[in-house]
């Protein structure tokens, strides 16, 4: 068996009109949504699929250089390949999802074993809103069957506070609540204080939230240090460090209590691998970060069950409003990539044990879902005025733009 085809196809999925949306700093446009699809094909017909950046140099990189290197390899031998390239690290897990199915084995007997069959979510939504709006959105996401519920609040710092106390109030006790702070803390002239921070923790910690994510510039490390030595609440950070040794500083140094990663786009299995260990000699809990497409979701979670929960305990599941269900917003390609839903038992996924990914991928949303160039989101800054634009993925850094 040979390579004989290494693919990366950009999905989009605009809105009808541009969602416009208040925050405590000025003011944030979504456009649309944006998703790879990378396709690895075998010279005997066998296909393996795996998600990747949303990013057109990605994609050229992949279709370019990264193909021809794999050209005419044997896919079984993935191991020895060692190219190292970040963009490389997802086309490398549809290269195991091709093993694993010509193998006739789930992707995760090939990544370490499971150790269990199912990985717990937690519902993520909730993007500026009034504190009501939040706490309907929770208390639907809770009736889905999930156990907790991450939103992003952006009002201000008492608006931020009212919004946990009605969370909290709309659904009980024992209801995990995660609040990420992200970008939406830091904006300008109105961007939060480290001192504000640390009083809204206090305030906000009286309602057992499950953590506080991003509340500090991502790469202050030693701002993190010293706010989680202070004990208030759980700290989560991660998603946006840049390499591994960022990651092992953070959880090696003690500035979190949750480590947040995209495997899909920030090193992939072998660095998620070492990783979960550093967090399991620091006893501090892992999460993946998964804000795309159900085909990322199962990806993560075939990697996820090859460790226990008191390792890598939770799961993110983007709830989207498809079909009428509560979410931020509609983003069809999301769920349409995969044909058939994933399992859900009350708040875990079932992950399951069908050869490779265990899932059948939907290629129709190649045509369906045309890539549109240009941004998905547009930060506008009220002081000092500021466009700031969002391409490709979250963890992309932001860049300055006077346009769409």
């Amino acid at each position: 068996m040979k390579i004989s085809k290494v693919e990366a196809f950009l999905l989009s999925y605009a809105f009808d009109e541009p969602l416009k949306m208040r925050f405590w700093g000025g003011e944030r446009t979504i456009f649309k949504r944006d998703a790879m699809l990378i396709r690895v094909t075998a010279d005997n017909g066998l296909k393996g699929y795996a998600p990747g950046p949303a990013d057109m140099g990605a994609q050229r990189e992949i279709s370019g250089e990264i193909a021809s290197f794999l050209d005419g390899r044997d896919p079984l031998k993935w191991r020895e390949f060692g190219l190292d390239s970040l963009t490389y690290y997802p086309v490398e897990i549809a290269l195991i999802d091709l093993a694993a199915k010509y193998e006739g084995a789930p992707m995760s007997e090939l990544i370490g074993g499971r150790k269990r069959d199912r990985i717990k979510l937690y519902g993520s939504a909730g993007m500026y809103m009034s504190p009501t709006g939040y706490a309907e959105e929770a208390a639907a996401i809770q009736e889905m069957g999930f156990c907790a519920y991450k939103l992003r609040p952006a009002a201000g710092p008492e608006a931020d506070l009212e919004t946990v106390r009605q969370i909290r109030e709309a659904t009980g006790e024992g209801f995990g609540v995660m609040l990420d702070a992200h970008g939406w803390w830091r904006m300008g002239d109105r961007s939060y204080s480290p001192d504000m921070i640390e009083q809204l923790a206090r305030d906000v910690s009286r309602y057992s939230p499950t953590w506080l994510e991003e509340p500090l510039p991502p790469e202050d490390h030693a701002a993190y240090r010293e706010l989680r030595s202070k004990k208030i609440l759980p700290l989560a950070s991660g998603e946006h460090e840049p390499d591994e040794a960022g990651f092992l500083e953070l959880i090696d140094s003690g500035c979190v209590d949750y480590v947040q990663a995209d495997v899909c786009c920030q090193g992939g299995f072998e660095m998620g691998r070492r990783i979960f260990e550093a967090c399991a000699r620091a006893d501090v809990r892992f999460a993946f970060h998964c804000w795309g497409t159900l085909l990322e979701v199962i990806v993560a979670a075939q990697l996820g069950v090859c460790w226990d929960e008191d390792v890598v305990e939770w799961l993110e599941y983007p709830c989207y409003a498809n079909g009428g269900r509560a979410g931020m917003y509609a983003n069809p390609p999301a769920d349409e990539i995969l044909k058939h839903p994933l399992e859900i038992d009350g708040s875990e996924l079932v992950v399951p044990s069908e050869p490779g990914l265990g899932v059948e991928v939907d290629e129709s949303v190649i045509e369906k879902y045309p890539f549109l160039p240009g941004p998905w989101s547009v930060f506008q800054i009220d002081s000092p005025p500021e466009t700031l634009a969002l391409s490709g993925d979250l963890s992309v850094a932001w860049s300055a733009s006077d346009t769409r």
